[in-house]
């Protein structure tokens, strides 16, 4: 398989601090070369602390936020405000809730004129696409109706696509356990589908055990660039799995963010049983 880029760091947070400066590059450069920018982010603990460090100076001011559309690569049946929804933290962290209200936009100092709270990460309002799992909670729907709206949206949005699937310019990613990447989990049932975006069942093997929207698993392989980011000897067996010589993406979903156009960031304890590691940077 062609490899990723693999950087072992001491530590979670030099992790962070190292994978925050790739994005911050990553949406640059794309906002140069193409004026818009497609990232799609993950939810769970990894982004937090990439999003604190996207919120302060210097990357903060580093990239072109007007310019970047937001997207999620996957997302749970909670509402919005949820703890266990991929979208909390960017509300409360990276966009700062304040700022999403929808009621206000920004105000001539660039502060949330109702809440006063300044957005960290000037995203306009509209370019936030948060997968419509608030509207199905409201309106009594499932998660296959939070999934087909989410392919109109982006089908409507005017990504670039590749062999029929979205191009995005960025997708952030952690890793679970068990290797899965977004909600794409060990033989799951979202491989060969033709939709954009899929429902998924609440997982039994691994927690949280509620429904879920993801990404199809083919926009892996078309996406520009891929951080994925693992901390903790809890990652230490799907870290080894992904590196091993063995090459089975349904089985091992973080395979395929091994390609070439990936950078993976991990710590010593979550590289600790990867047996090749001659060509891991430090």
């Amino acid at each position: 398989m062609t490899d990723a880029n693999l950087i072992v760091l001491q530590n979670a947070e030099a992790v962070a601090r190292a994978a925050a400066d790739s994005v911050a590059a990553v949406l640059g450069a794309a906002a140069s070369e193409r004026g818009v920018v497609h990232w799609a982010t993950t939810g769970g603990s990894t982004p937090v602390p990439i999003y604190r460090a996207l919120t302060e100076p210097p990357l903060v001011r580093d990239v072109p936020w007007n310019e970047v559309q937001l997207w999620w690569g996957d997302d749970r049946y909670v509402p919005r405000d949820h703890p266990l929804s991929n979208v909390e933290p960017a509300d409360q962290i990276l966009l700062r809730a304040g700022a999403l209200s929808g009621q206000s936009g920004w105000g001539e100092s660039g502060e949330d004129v109702i809440t006063g709270i300044e957005p960290a990460a000037r995203i306009p309002v509209a370019n936030v696409h948060p997968i419509p799992m608030a509207e199905a909670i409201g309106e009594a729907r499932g998660v296959a109706w939070a999934a087909a709206r989410y392919e109109v949206e982006l089908r409507a949005a005017g990504l670039p696509t590749q062999d029929g699937w979205p191009v995005f310019d960025l997708m952030l990613l952690g890793v679970g356990p068990d290797s899965h990447v977004m909600s794409v989990f060990p033989g799951s049932a979202t491989f060969g589908h033709p939709e954009w975006v899929l429902p998924v069942p609440a997982p039994t093997h691994v927690e949280p055990h509620v429904t879920r929207v993801t990404l199809n698993p083919a926009v892996l392989e078309v996406a520009r660039s891929i951080v994925v980011v693992a901390s903790g000897a809890a990652k230490a067996d799907a870290l080894a799995a992904v590196f091993g010589e063995q090459r089975d993406p349904r089985e091992v979903p973080a395979q395929l963010a091994r390609r070439a156009s990936a950078t993976w960031f991990v710590d010593e304890a979550a590289a600790a049983k990867i047996k090749d590691r001659a060509g891991a940077r430090r």
